[in-house]
């Protein structure tokens, strides 16, 4: 975790020198100073907290350093943006579903934005790939990675008919099984923290016994 230090709203770094609320230049070694002097200067410490897996939630710091997090979507979803008119005013849809420009909205009722597709030169919807099509493309390129490694094998069956080595064959074969069952584990997680529960991960419990859970990017090893 990282502490930030703030005056007044402001966030200060050691070996930067900072004003006060007076306008006075304070040194840029104030971290050397006792946690009396930070206190009497309106120094505080804000300790920010580590955010989620990026690959999952979307987040941000609050100022007191907890974390807002929102899972990211877990579907593809096509690209939207707000409607507009003719003359680039912005469309608001009202309670009734009715739309209403921007320029004639009132105070005191509550409306929803008008959106639409965006689509491409081709009039093709523009998709954002969700969390799960992002973790099953990176299934399929560390698959791809992996079987490089003895494509050769490959080749020189087709070139020369030499037979590819048993123990390479199986753990092609393995390989292949593998990133299958990661990719039908990732289609059948339900929610985002089914999702996270597929990444590896090793706990121990009190009695120091280690347990290994979850299946993503845990790959067979070549045998000899």
């Amino acid at each position: 975790m990282t502490t930030v230090y703030k005056v007044n709203g402001q966030t200060i770094r050691p070996g930067r020198a900072w004003k006060d609320a007076d306008g006075t230049l304070q040194p840029k070694n104030w971290q050397v100073w006792s946690a009396d002097e930070k206190k009497a200067a309106g120094i505080s410490e804000v300790v920010m907290q580590p955010f989620p897996d990026k690959r999952l939630y979307l987040s941000s710091h609050n100022a007191d350093g907890s974390v807002n997090s929102t899972p990211l979507s877990l579907d593809d979803t096509a690209r939207q943006a707000q409607v507009r008119n003719s003359d680039g005013v912005l469309i608001f849809l009202d309670p009734d579903n009715k739309e209403v420009l921007d320029t004639d909205r009132d105070d005191d009722v509550k409306y929803t934005q008008k959106m639409e597709d965006v689509l491409d030169s081709d009039g093709n919807k523009i998709i954002t790939s969700g969390v799960k099509t992002k973790l099953k493309d990176e299934v399929k390129k560390q698959q791809e990675s992996l079987l490089f490694q003895t494509d050769w094998a490959v080749v020189r069956k087709a070139d020369k008919g030499t037979a590819v080595p048993s123990n390479i064959q199986t753990w092609r074969d393995a390989i292949r099984t593998k990133a299958t069952e990661m990719e039908t584990a990732i289609d059948n997680a339900a929610d985002t923290a089914a999702v996270e529960a597929l990444f590896v991960k090793y706990t121990t419990d009190s009695d120091g016994k280690t347990t290994k859970s979850g299946i993503l990017y845990d790959w067979p090893e070549l045998g000899s």
